[in-house]
């Protein structure tokens, strides 16, 4: 089957349906979502959104934490739009309906690590994420010219001379494979984190974009870059449920096995450092202590204050037997958010003329080598406009790219009537490829990942399969080309951050005539801003 529409867009999370409203005006709209329209990693968004809208903060101020969380590796470019375009963004969304939290009539801010000012807007406590998806799907299903395709997989981009030209997509309810053509394509389906075993995010997050642009052609930046968030509640015989941020951006402290707290001993900024050194700091501590855990300590806060400022934490925590004003939370790392992802400039053109990408699955560089707390739904937000607007009025762009090929490899397409081992796939990576990384691990994890086949039968759960085998390949041979520690990449055997050889991006592009992997890097900016 074929149909046309005038753009496609894959995901319906915020980048999405923020781009969608955009685009409404300019043409017809289908979005393709492979779950229900209302199931993203930004529905399960807890901690809240990062503006500079306080009477106590400044753009400016924004902009530095951001940078100073990114570790040397952003684009300062990027940076400055997300931090300047992002109060009017918010402006939008209040107006739309959205219902922040307020202390009287203005607008209750909390701080989350590495900020220097309480920034970060919450809606309900901790449901920040889903009341923005409320919002943006309740405008979105008010516009004549925007369909949701729910339980839709896309299979691979349609590329044709003049680049992307469409995408075909498999529908699980009836089996049908549709070929659907369009001006622009845009990729807003969100991270990969469920290439990890351990992982705050839901099964759907399985890297298909990244795979897809992969698989076409276009360039990818920054795999190595995957945050785990310190704090995912480890209890036996439960999921990784996350443990906000803001929770120690309100008081929480990290203890050991024997209760001493011990971030002081990480950072001086203790609770409050970025995620990467949190995160390390734990595992370093549960590993000295000899435990697999280290605790979330909340009891010093009254229940009532716990009940109101994180009502759904508390409701699940006390679902699970755990009660957070009597007992601290075991806790444990788990991987979280990519900052890496297909490589596009502020337009969010990619290297492929008429495929576009924004929010997780994209990488403007904005991230860095570690992005800031709460950074990520405005990246959703600023990114989803500005690409509903590269694609309305400049969709055969493409993102200028000055790459240094540093290696090339053979990419192996062993193919299989079966899925792929997912779960040696998510093992590999967490033991691997995770916090801690060294040459040995990783060339174990390359060498067994590039043996395994990809699955050929055309179903939504083989797909996933493929795309998590996909960016696992890419993640641990972006990694292993790395040879410093920088931001959330951690390596044991080089330890120290080395700006003389690697203030730099790694990228990975597939040469589809030599059927290799092309892995190179370009200086931090990355890119030729086409501004018009």
């Amino acid at each position: 089957m074929i149909q046309s529409v005038d753009f496609v867009i894959i995901g319906s999370g915020v980048a999405g349906l923020r781009a969608s409203i955009e685009l409404a005006p300019e043409g017809n709209v289908l979005i393709l979502t492979k779950s229900r329209a209302d199931e993203s990693n930004t529905e399960y968004a807890q901690g809240g959104i990062a503006v500079a809208m306080s009477d106590e903060d400044r753009i400016g101020l924004h902009y530095q934490d951001t940078l100073r969380a990114g570790d040397g590796l952003c684009n300062e470019q990027a940076v400055g739009i997300l931090v300047e375009e992002g109060p009017a963004r918010i402006r939008e969304l209040i107006g739309w309906g959205t219902q922040f939290d307020r202390e009287g009539s203005k607008l209750a801010f909390t701080r989350e690590a590495a900020h220097s000012r309480r920034r970060v807007l919450h809606a309900h406590g901790d449901a920040t994420g889903r009341e923005i998806n409320r919002t943006l799907l309740r405008k979105v299903r008010s516009l004549l010219n925007v369909s949701i395709l729910p339980y839709t997989y896309g299979l691979r981009l349609l590329v044709g001379p003049n680049g992307c030209e469409g995408v075909s997509y498999l529908d699980k309810n009836t089996g049908a494979i549709t070929e659907v053509r369009a001006r622009a394509v845009l990729l807003a389906s969100g991270g990969l984190g469920a290439v990890f075993r351990e992982t705050t995010n839901p099964d759907i997050a399985t890297g298909d974009g990244c795979s897809l642009a992969f698989h076409a052609g276009a360039v990818l930046a920054d795999m190595e870059f995957v945050q785990f968030h310190p704090t995912a509640l480890k209890l036996e015989n439960t999921p990784r449920f996350l443990l906000s941020e803001a929770m120690r951006g309100e008081g929480g402290r990290l203890r050991n096995a024997a209760g001493e707290a011990f971030m002081e001993n990480y950072d001086p900024m203790a609770e409050l450092a970025p995620r990467d050194v949190v995160a390390r700091a734990i595992f370093c501590e549960a590993k000295r202590t000899g435990q697999d855990v280290c605790y979330l300590d909340m009891t010093h806060l009254s229940r009532d204050f716990l009940e109101t400022r994180f009502p759904k934490i508390f409701s699940t925590c006390l679902a699970f037997g755990l009660d957070l004003s009597a007992r601290p939370a075991p806790v444990f790392p788990a991987a979280h958010y990519t900052m890496g992802g297909v490589s596009t400039d502020v337009h969010c053109h990619t290297t492929l003329p008429g495929l576009f990408a924004a929010g997780e699955v994209a990488c403007t560089g904005v991230h860095g080598a570690n992005r800031l707390a709460s950074n990520s739904l405005l990246e959703g937000l600023v990114y989803g406009a500005r690409a509903g607007r590269g694609m309305a009025h400049d969709w055969a762009g493409s993102c200028k790219m000055a790459s240094f090929a540093v290696s090339n490899e053979p990419w192996p397409v062993l193919e299989a009537t079966t899925a792929p081992p997912e779960d040696r796939i998510r093992q590999l990576m967490t033991e691997q490829v995770g916090i801690l990384r060294n040459a040995r691990g990783l060339t174990q994890a390359r060498e067994e990942l590039s043996a395994l086949p990809f699955g050929t039968a055309a179903e939504i759960r083989v797909g996933e399969i493929n795309s998590k085998l996909t960016n696992a390949r890419l993640i641990s041979g972006s990694a292993l080309l790395r040879t410093e520690s920088r931001g959330a990449h951690f390596r044991e055997d080089y330890p120290a951050r080395d700006d003389a050889d690697w203030k730099k991006r790694v990228t990975a592009c597939y040469d589809l005539a030599n059927k290799r992997v092309v892995f190179g890097t370009i200086d931090v900016a990355g890119t030729k801003d086409n501004a018009r």
